[in-house]
């Protein structure tokens, strides 16, 4: 059975239609099984609404040229940012699909914060759906923002220190793993998480190296 409240209570909105609820969690293997609807029309609608509402925050946070804010838009609306934000809200225990796991790979679990976007947008109008996307944003994935494991050892090395050492904890479900990291070095911690390991990895080597700028400036 559904618990919608639970779902309604992680993304932080309540639906008067809670059928558009109950679509937007739903994967076709499931609707081709019961014959119900399945969340590829909800998805489809969610890519424009969200496509608008990136590009609307962009615009009027920024000053940045087209080309700048196309290039950042693309990645903040790209499979891997979506697939976080869905991890973290914790949706996919939630997602109505039938058979094996292998039915719910990445494109499955990120195309849930598209659907659940506009199943809220017809739900709910153009600021619920704005309200949802502030409440959990997107952002770009560490893995292709950026080497800071990298940055990380080479500040370490400049300054004599010996290299970081990473520690790695898996939760979640096997078919939709969170992978939380901790590195050290010169007695301080970085944390991170991910939906992979080297996700996670970079960003604690991102915030320890934040850590030791921060100690080094102060000195």
């Amino acid at each position: 059975m559904l618990d919608l409240s639970a779902v309604e209570k992680k993304i932080g909105y309540v639906f008067q239609n809670k059928a558009l609820l109950e679509t937007a969690l739903t994967h076709t293997s499931y609707a081709l099984t019961y014959g119900c609807a399945d969340n590829e029309r909800l998805e489809y609608l969610g890519d424009a609404v969200l496509e608008l509402l990136v590009s609307e925050k962009q615009y009027f946070e920024s000053m940045q040229s087209e080309g700048v804010m196309t290039k950042k838009r693309q990645g903040l609306v790209s499979k891997q940012p979506l697939k976080e934000a869905v991890l973290q809200m914790g949706l996919v225990e939630h997602l109505r699909y039938f058979g094996g796991e292998d039915n719910v790979g990445d494109k499955t679990v990120s195309s849930l914060y598209e659907s659940v976007l506009a199943a809220i947008y017809l739900d709910g109008g153009i600021d619920a759906a704005r309200a949802f996307l502030a409440a959990h944003p997107l952002t770009e994935s560490l893995e292709s923002s950026g080497n800071f494991k990298g940055d990380l050892q080479e500040f370490l090395q400049k300054q004599g220190k010996p290299l970081p050492v990473y520690s790695f904890e898996k939760v979640g479900q096997d078919n939709a793993p969170i992978f939380h990291c901790v590195a050290m070095a010169e007695g301080k911690k970085g944390r991170g998480r991910g939906a992979t390991k080297r996700a996670a990895e970079q960003a604690a080597a991102k915030d320890l190296l934040n850590k030791l700028k921060n100690k080094h400036t102060k000195q």
